[in-house]
């Protein structure tokens, strides 16, 4: 990777790690707080400048760390003409509003959440602008809708700003989940989820029968984002945020994301019909709208946000119309927009913290006690209107001579009409905003008495008015930037010269039409408020509010008729889907014919089928008695080991048979406080549609396993048999297969594990604090005791076999490598042993001589195998990789020594704590519920003369043990 791409993968995570500082940099103050703030974000911005020489070169800036190549995931950015612009918007603006953010604050308001929330938005933008992978970019555009909840919601206090911050989030995040779904069928067509490569292939996603759903999917994306119309009214409920946010989200970044996606993907989605009928209709209709509606809002910061919407839809139907020309208006209005509309944000801000109000009918007169904020208000606001020498003019001169060419339906007069309609609207709230807010005589009515904020207020939008000057007048000083930006955006070579005079052209006669209109419409202002205000017309809000109750009533009720807390429902309704899905597929492709014959079935097996069937449905018949149905259970388990044996799968039959020992084993020990048969509950109708949906769903399954059986199939044992003995060290495939192929399943099932026996530990404990401990200590089971529990017999025999099942244990562990065994099983084996021990001489004799704690046990296994895997890290080698060499050690033969073995070391360890914890748990029951604690091996010792049984003691306190080391007692 070239030291450029390591600069972008620093200037993605900078904001980030940014992040972390303001929380702690708070506590030494509020300057300080903001200046450590700025570092990342100015040295993302340095770092965008140096890299700028070669990208304005026409040259693009590329790094990519592959992670999943497999399935198209890699960290990959890359820098081109458009990506710079937005980043240096990112940045630049952000720079400034961190500024204005440290003055317009006040003193109550949490700073240091401010500023972390600023830094996660600002890195969210910063990976939508220069991901080069869609499934990233996917990742980070999600992150601006939760991080912009986050900064619209930051006065908690506020209803509005709560209210804002969920509407913007369901707006967004809604239209983020259509992306998602557009971007996975672009990135089917091409073959690549890598931007660059989808963007070299317009031709093929023109063509594709998936151009237009991709198109609708990914145009939702951006139209949420961007406030179109319909989507258009979270916007201005997002203005209950701090002025800062507003200058920031909805000037220079999020609203613009909308923006930059469909310039974007202007390469391969532009010059359709579907493209220009759909993207510009919707500019063109949100446009006039928003700049309608701006003129008669009398907040300030609500008339700014409508005029954001208008102006947003002007770049969206620059896009639509999707020529050259047109994208090139679109990229220079974006930086000629983002320096008018932030600066009037913050003069906004500016007048409402001096005034005390945003209320346009209670300012007036501001020029003569604001002087300065009305130079910086007036300049921005008259390069809003279009006027000339300043930047605002200039491109919308460039709108208006596109659209004047531009036809609709055949009809060349619309475009160009509604445009101008839509310019003159933008003239006349412009000019409301100046005149209703700056000029007029001083009032003596303020809320608060206005003056000039400091200069660390109004030197950000200061600096952004020069920009508005300086473009005006000199516009070829953005040549360079707009000429990057423009030719990323169409693909081609472009050369734009940007000037003020362009001759009389009938651009320059639609402005003046529009300049004249604005001005004839605001002075008719005051009769046409009333009419306005009157007029019926459909609110977006209400109808938001609407939808959203009506589906959650929906959810509501569907949550209530299917969330019983019925199992037997819950099953039943996920086995018929099942089935259902299945019977679609197999109708919808059918089966091959039969590529296998039948093979002949010896009638040992026959009949051990049938015993197994017997069984089975015996369990179906019996399950009302519980411990009946728990023999019938072993005795299935034992026979489909039995099975496994006849089918040269030992691994499988030792894994079987060591399992069922043990659950039986621990399901004995609870049946003991259970009632010994379950109640009928179930009527003859509920057990006739039971009955007819598990015959139909285990008699699919059976039909589709014995079609397979019949069938050549193509799998992955073949590699898993080349495979093992080189790639694994091993010849026992199927450990293996555990223990490195499918390492991560094995790593993820002991975890589950050992998380199994940790819950019931914890639920043994919340058991024994609430009522079910009132009812097991008012419990009679004396008639259920032995009265020779812990017999001499089972005592020897247990003690005998204990030497002997750690030998077997470890021999399994050991061999399990290359011959059937493995930590799994030799676990069990050893869990077994210890189980006998505790069942012959009772758990609190044999507690006692326990070394290492069950919880202990478990988070050892769980960090060595976790080690073992990260460990093939340190060799270049994917997790879990297995490494192995030979040892010759006299007198001993040649052996292997693999790293499986600590891996397997791990598996063994915390399946056997995991056993031994669920033991433990069963145990307190007992005691709780009144069982004797025996401090000897047996009850009748004979090697003690006159020994009638060892003194028990107590139980356990009828005040349940709070959680602690398995041993506390």
């Amino acid at each position: 990777m070239s030291h450029e791409g390591s600069f972008l993968f620093i200037i993605a995570l900078l904001p980030f790690l940014g992040a972390l500082v303001p929380g702690l940099m708070i506590r030494a103050g509020r300057t300080a707080c903001a200046s450590f703030t700025a570092v990342p974000t100015a040295l993302a911005f340095i770092m965008l400048l140096i890299l700028s020489p070669a990208v304005l070169r026409g040259e693009v800036i590329t790094a990519e760390i592959a992670w999943l190549p497999q399935l198209g995931l890699s960290a990959s950015f890359f820098l081109d003409g458009l990506g710079l612009l937005f980043a240096l918007m990112i940045t630049g603006v952000g720079l400034l509003i961190i500024l204005y953010a440290r003055f317009y604050l006040s003193g109550d308001d949490p700073m240091g959440q401010f500023y972390t929330y600023l830094l996660l938005f600002q890195g969210a933008m910063l990976g939508i602008v220069l991901s080069d992978n869609i499934l990233l970019l996917l990742i980070f555009w999600e992150l601006t809708s939760l991080s912009s909840f986050l900064l619209i919601g930051y006065w908690k206090h506020l209803p509005e700003g709560r209210q804002g911050a969920r509407m913007a989030l369901a707006v967004t995040g809604a239209g983020g989940l259509a992306m998602i779904g557009g971007m996975l069928i672009l990135g089917n067509i091409v073959g690549s989820y890598n931007l660059t490569d989808i963007l070299q292939a317009g031709e093929q996603i023109r063509a594709s029968e998936w151009y237009l759903p991709a198109l609708i999917l990914i145009l939702l994306g951006a139209f949420t984002k961007s406030a179109q119309f319909p989507f258009h009214f979270w916007l201005p409920h997002a203005m209950a945020a701090p002025t800062p946010v507003s200058a920031y989200l909805h000037s220079a970044t999020m609203v613009k994301a909308g923006v930059f996606l469909m310039a974007r993907m202007w390469p391969v989605l532009a010059g359709t019909d579907a493209w220009f009928y759909i993207v510009a209709t919707t500019g063109l209709v949100t446009m006039v709208m928003g700049a309608g509606i701006a003129l008669f809002k009398d907040d300030l910061k609500a008339l700014l946000a409508f005029s954001t919407v208008s102006h947003l839809g002007l770049l969206t139907m620059l896009l639509g119309f999707g020529t050259q020309a047109a994208a090139v208006a679109a990229v220079f209005h974006i930086i000629n927009h983002l320096t008018f509309k932030a600066a009037l944000f913050m003069t906004a801000g500016i007048v409402d913290h001096e005034t005390h109000t945003r209320d346009i009918k209670r300012l007036g007169g501001l020029r003569h006690l604001m002087p300065i904020t009305f130079v910086i208000g007036t300049v921005a606001a008259l390069s809003m209107a279009g006027i000339p020498l300043f930047n605002g003019f200039l491109s919308k001169e460039m709108m208006l001579e596109e659209a004047s060419h531009t036809g609709w339906l055949g009809n060349p007069w619309v475009v160009p009409v509604v445009a101008t309609f839509g310019a003159l609207l933008s003239v006349a709230y412009s000019f409301r905003f100046i005149g209703h807010v700056f000029l007029g005589p001083v009032r003596d009515d303020y809320p608060a008495k206005p003056h000039d904020p400091p200069f660390g207020m109004w030197a950000s939008p200061a600096l952004l008015v020069v920009l508005v000057l300086v473009i005006g007048m000199a516009p070829f000083v953005a040549e360079g930037i707009v000429t990057a930006a423009a030719s990323a955006v169409t693909g081609a070579d472009l050369h734009p010269h940007l000037k003020i005079w362009h001759g009389f052209t009938p651009a320059l006669w639609m402005s003046v039409v529009a300049t004249l209109g604005g001005l004839m419409l605001l002075a008719l202002h005051g009769k046409l408020d009333p009419i306005w205000r009157a007029a019926r017309r459909p609110e977006a809000k209400a109808i938001f509010d609407g939808l959203v109750a009506g589906l959650v009533a929906l959810t509501r009720g569907i949550t209530e008729r299917t969330h019983t807390g019925k199992i037997s429902a819950y099953l039943a309704l996920f086995t018929v889907s099942s089935v259902a899905l299945g019977w679609i597929a197999y109708a919808g492709s059918g089966l091959s014919l039969p590529t296998r014959e039948l093979l002949p079935v010896p009638p040992v097996i026959a009949v051990g089928w049938l015993m197994l069937v017997v069984a089975t449905a015996s369990v179906v018949v019996m399950h009302h008695q519980r411990f009946q149905a728990l023999i019938l259970i072993g005795i299935i388990g034992l026979s489909i080991s039995a099975g496994f044996v006849y089918l040269s799968a030992p691994d499988l039959a030792l894994t079987q048979v060591s399992v069922e020992t043990v659950t039986i084993m621990l399901l004995l020990l609870a049946l003991h406080f259970l009632p010994k048969t379950t109640p009928k509950e179930s009527s003859l109708g509920r057990k006739i549609r039971d009955g007819a949906i598990a015959v139909t769903a285990g008699g699919g399954v059976g039909a589709l396993a014995f079609a397979f059986l019949l069938r050549d199939v193509e799998t992955i044992s073949g590699f898993h048999l080349e495979n093992s003995y080189e790639g694994g060290g091993g010849t026992n495939v199927v450990n293996v297969i555990l223990v490195d192929f499918r390492g991560y399943d094995t790593y993820g099932e002991i975890i589950v594990l050992g998380i199994a026996g940790l819950v019931i530990y914890a639920l043994m404990q919340a058991l024994l604090d609430g009522p079910a401990a009132r009812r097991l200590r008012s419990g009679d089971f004396s008639n259920d005791r032995s009265r020779d529990r812990h017999p001499m017999m089972m005592v020897v025999v247990t003690r005998v076999l204990m030497p002997i099942a750690v030998v077997v244990g470890l021999y399994i562990f050991l061999r399990g490598h290359n011959e059937p065994g493995g930590g799994f099983v030799a676990g069990l084996v050893i869990a077994i042993a210890l189980l006998m021990q505790y069942m012959a001489s009772g758990f609190a004799w044999t507690q006692e001589r326990k070394r290492i704690e069950y919880h202990t046990m478990i988070g050892l296994g769980v960090i060595i195998a976790g080690l073992t895997g990260a460990g093939a890290w340190l060799l270049g080698r994917p997790f879990l990789t297995s490494a192995y060499t030979y040892i010759n050690l006299p007198p001993i033969e040649e052996f292997e020594l693999a790293t499986a073995m600590l891996f397997d070391l791990g598996v063994f360890l915390t399946v056997l704590g995991a056993v031994m914890l669920m033991l433990y748990s069963l145990s307190r029951i007992a005691r709780f519920a009144g069982e004797t604690v025996n401090t000897g091996p047996m009850d009748y010792d004979p090697a003690v003369k006159g020994s009638v049984g060892t003194p028990p003691r107590p139980a356990e306190p009828p005040t349940p043990v709070r959680p602690g080391p398995e041993g506390a007692r």
